[in-house]
């Protein structure tokens, strides 16, 4: 039996500045307070990105706003937050950002059960052009699915 998931926040930027070869799932280390704060939705993944710091897969850049309730035991809400995978998938991700243009970015953070988990993009980066390519062809679909809406009727 499959378990729950249950999205909590996405990185819509990520998508609109990278190409996502390849996807990867992570879990997150929080303290008590960022937990209740990540299950009210109170993140920001916008401007966070991940790197290999000695052999521990580290994003930085998150925003876990401080729990109202959480007084002494809030953390700094930008401070670097561990992931957890496997010592072999690190070292994979480690040689593939290595190679020219690669970077790691969160894509979104969920709950699988009760454990949090990011979803990582191993990703390129996107030129002007593509970027405009990308909101052509967007805009192209829409006003196809506007124009087939509208010829049901």
């Amino acid at each position: 039996m499959d378990k729950i998931v249950k999205t909590v926040a996405q990185n819509k930027k990520a998508y609109h500045e990278y190409f996502v070869d390849d996807r990867f799932e992570a879990g997150l280390l929080l303290s008590g307070t960022e937990v209740k704060s990540v299950r009210k939705g109170s993140l920001n993944l916008k401007d966070s990105f991940c790197r290999v710091d000695g052999g521990e897969l580290v994003v930085y850049g998150m925003h876990i706003s401080p729990y109202e309730n959480g007084n002494i035991f809030n953390r700094d809400p930008y401070r670097p937050r561990k992931l957890l995978m496997h010592k072999r998938e690190i070292m994979r991700l480690f040689g593939l950002v290595g190679q020219k243009g690669y970077a790691l970015v969160p894509l979104s953070v969920y709950f699988r059960g009760k454990w949090a988990k990011m979803e990582i993009g191993l990703c390129r980066g996107k030129k002007l052009y593509d970027k405009r390519d990308a909101d052509a062809e967007k805009t192209a679909k829409r006003e196809m699915d506007r124009a087939f809406k509208e010829g049901n009727r």
